[in-house]
């Protein structure tokens, strides 16, 4: 349907928060354990760090699953910001709602309505989120996280520095790459607020010696 034909006949002030609802839906959907149960893989639930994400379903040995579980866990929260950017201004909708799509997405995958609102730690919607928001600070986020994950190889410390520095790299970058909004801005930050939260558990194995490094099966 056309968008302007549809935002004609549409509110206006129910246009942002069908957006968000509809993020939050894609958002729920747990790849990690919908592309195992596809490729005839155990529940990454069951095994690892019992986490539905990219790193713990490379536990399970099969590196495609989990290169297609890290994009498609990506592309869930970028392809509802590219869609909002590209056709939201027929229906009002700008930055605040960027921000609203975002964390929706984000939440979508935390707390997953079809998986009894148990969800992964958000890692790679997070950088889909980023890429959605704009291709350079995904860029930046993602460098982050490979080189830390490269000279560390602990994937939650990866996250983790990836996180902090992603809403410092779009305030720093406002008037240079892009054009910083408040909304987007406070929303990057309470997404890594919730990541430290959710690796709270990693965070006390790192400062033990006894998180799992990238690649190990246990």
């Amino acid at each position: 349907m056309d968008p302007n034909a549809f935002s004609a006949a549409f509110p206006a002030t129910l246009a942002p928060l069908l957006a968000a609802l509809l993020a939050y839906v894609i958002g729920s959907l747990s790849f990690a354990v919908i592309v195992s149960r596809v490729m005839g893989l155990h529940d990454p639930r069951s095994y690892g760090s019992g986490n539905p994400g990219a790193t713990n379903v490379l536990r399970s040995g099969s590196k495609l699953a989990a290169a297609l579980t890290l994009l498609l866990d990506g592309l869930k929260a970028y392809v509802p910001l590219w869609w909002v950017q590209a056709y939201g201004a027929a229906f009002g909708l700008g930055g605040g709602t960027w921000a609203a799509v975002a964390m929706a997405a984000f939440l979508g995958h935390l707390f997953p309505v079809f998986f009894r609102f148990k969800g992964g730690k958000g890692v790679a919607t997070a950088i889909g989120a980023s890429f959605g928001i704009h291709p350079l600070l995904g860029v930046a986020t993602g460098l982050t996280w490979l080189i830390i994950a490269y000279f560390f190889r602990y994937s939650s410390l990866a996250a983790l520095v990836a996180a902090v520095f992603t809403p410092v790299y779009y305030l720093l970058c406002d008037g240079i790459a892009w054009r910083s909004e408040p909304a987007v801005a406070l929303v990057l930050a309470a997404m890594a607020a919730l990541l430290l939260w959710r690796h709270s558990a990693n965070i006390g194995r790192l400062v033990r010696g006894t998180e799992p490094r990238i690649g190990s099966k246990s």
